[in-house]
């Protein structure tokens, strides 16, 4: 859905203040327009409960603020992935298009004309006019009408106003670079599927970890991962309060989970569980790169890590969450017992390799972390009796942490029990808290890290191992993230500022973080926004913060 002026001279975007409602300046030759782009918040509803009632509906409304502007309009839907062309029809007030379940209706007071599965046209605007364009989703099986029962332009203002009472009603950050952090906790509640309580990892699919890749993977799902995380985040940008719609989500979607180790490392936002993977041959990819992923096949893996994170963010959100339901505190028992009686086994691992399983130092970890929360939370859960036997355990992992995941030689902790290989996610040990951030383990991993799986720019790599895919990656804005948080924790404070600005300097233009930066360029690689990356530019600002009083 192209919306654009002719002999454009440059461009300029924001998001207006304290909202995602983006505002796309255009400059030509004969003019400037503003194009405003919102998706609508239903009327109403304000604070905690942004976006629970949406009205699916994208509203784009354009003012010509100098001048003359020639809008060239062109609306080409294309639905199910574009195995659909849409059948056009005019209706009230503007064009409907159905193909297969979905229809969207297109309102507009622009002259269109259908061209083929197409709507185009043209419109001249001068300095103070206006034009509007509204898209509403829909079913093709049942009627559709626009909920708008103002202007397009009072309806922008209307979601910018909840977008504004959703800030108001959480605490606010006013620490170390506390405008990223505010945007990123925005970004954070933009990937939140409020009707669920879901959390997904990013908003597309298949944008490559490198250029001729094959790493082309779908995140539009709900990882245990990757959503605990999030709420530890939201917890710093923003306010906790979203964690019960979280949970509830989980203990729903999980509801299968019976036996140790059954539960699913990710959901669909409507808590499906088989997410299975498929190609979509007949579309190119980004730049031509292949394939082009639906679904993503490591809901099948086994990841050990996820018991821990989960725990981790209860831990951290107890005092918030209030009494448990009965439902709630099983659930995290049998999270809890689960690590127990599973971290001896081997696993994929937190990067989802799809190599054969094995002893990742990440999964024995969070298998502790587990613990030992659970071991804190016991008398909200509880769980008094079952203590002893969880302590027993934890310390079992301790030492075998201890005792195979230390290389000597190397003077590192390694990405396996008994390996050589460094990983970034071992700056997790003093982050978590299993050892302090100025002890002598810590720093001789972070100086491995910063000598072996760092770039000439600064930026971490999540490791340099074979991981059975094939294709080169970028290095991880998380991982580099995650060393300028552990340089904190060191009481390396302008170390880990030069590192936090090391990634920030790459954040797009509206300040929104990829999965990765191009190894060869300055690129942003990988699906868009990435959750993970804000997530961890929240918690590094906010260790460096706290070192820095």
């Amino acid at each position: 859905f192209s919306i654009s002026p002719r002999e454009i001279a440059g461009v300029k975007r924001r998001y207006i203040d304290g909202s995602l409602v983006l505002v796309t300046e255009f400059h030509t030759k004969t003019g400037v327009v503003e194009l405003h782009d919102a998706l609508l918040m239903g009327k109403g509803v304000r604070g905690h409960d942004l976006g629970l009632d949406s009205p699916q509906t994208l509203a784009r409304h354009v003012i010509c603020t100098e001048g003359r502007v020639t809008l060239d309009v062109e609306y080409s839907p294309r639905l199910e992935y574009g195995l659909t062309t849409p059948l056009i029809q005019k209706a009230a007030g503007g064009f409907l298009a159905r193909g297969g379940a979905t229809a969207l209706l297109l309102i507009t007071d622009v002259d269109l004309t259908i061209d083929d599965a197409a709507v185009i046209g043209e419109h001249e605007l001068k300095a103070g006019s206006t034009t509007s364009f509204l898209v509403q989703y829909g079913s093709s099986w049942e009627p559709i009408e626009s909920q708008l029962t103002g202007t397009v332009d009072h309806a922008i203002t209307d979601t910018v106003l909840a977008w504004e009472s959703w800030e108001k009603a959480h605490q606010r950050y006013q620490g170390f670079e506390a405008e990223a952090v505010d945007l990123s906790g925005k970004i954070l509640q933009g990937l939140t599927y409020q009707r669920t309580g879901a959390i997904i990892a990013a908003a597309t699919t298949s944008l490559p970890e490198a250029q001729g890749g094959n790493r082309n993977w779908d995140y539009r799902f709900s990882w245990i991962r990757d959503s605990s995380l999030t709420l530890d985040a939201l917890w710093i940008a923003a306010c906790p309060d979203e964690v019960d719609r979280y949970l509830d989500f989980l203990v729903t979607a999980a509801s299968s989970f019976r036996l140790p180790g059954d539960i699913s490392i990710m959901f669909g936002i409507e808590g499906e569980r088989d997410l299975s993977e498929r190609t979509l041959d007949h579309l190119e990819g980004w730049r031509g790169n292949t394939p082009v992923r639906v679904g993503n096949d490591a809901w099948r893996q086994r990841q050990l890590d996820v018991y821990g994170e989960l725990l981790d963010a209860v831990h951290r959100l107890r005092h918030q969450l209030g009494k448990f339901e009965p439902g709630i505190r099983e659930f995290l028992i049998r999270i809890a017992d689960s690590a127990a009686n599973s971290w001896e086994e081997k696993d994929q691992g937190i990067w989802e390799m799809r190599d054969e399983p094995d002893h990742h130092l990440h999964s024995k970890l969070m298998c502790w972390v587990a613990l030992d929360r659970a071991i804190g939370l016991a008398d909200v859960l509880g769980a008094q009796d079952r203590v002893e036997g969880w302590s027993h355990t934890a310390d079992l992992i301790r030492q075998r942490i201890l005792d195979e995941a230390w290389n000597p030689e190397i003077g590192a902790f390694t990405q396996r029990l008994g390996g050589s290989e460094l990983d970034a996610s071992s700056l997790l040990i003093p982050i978590l808290g299993f050892l302090d951030g100025d002890d002598s383990r810590v720093q001789g991993t972070i100086d491995a890290i910063m000598k072996g799986l760092r770039d000439d720019r600064g930026l971490v790599y999540r490791y340099r191992t074979e991981d059975g895919l094939t294709g080169a990656e970028g290095p991880f804005l998380l991982c580099t993230f995650w060393l300028a948080e552990a340089l904190a924790l060191a009481g390396r404070l302008d170390e880990a500022k030069e590192v936090f600005w090391s990634v920030t300097g790459f954040a797009n233009d509206l300040g929104l973080l990829a999965e990765e930066v191009a190894s060869d360029s300055d690129e942003l690689m990988g699906n868009f926004p990435q959750a993970f990356s804000h997530v961890g530019l929240i918690n590094a600002a906010s260790a460096i913060d706290a070192a820095d009083r």
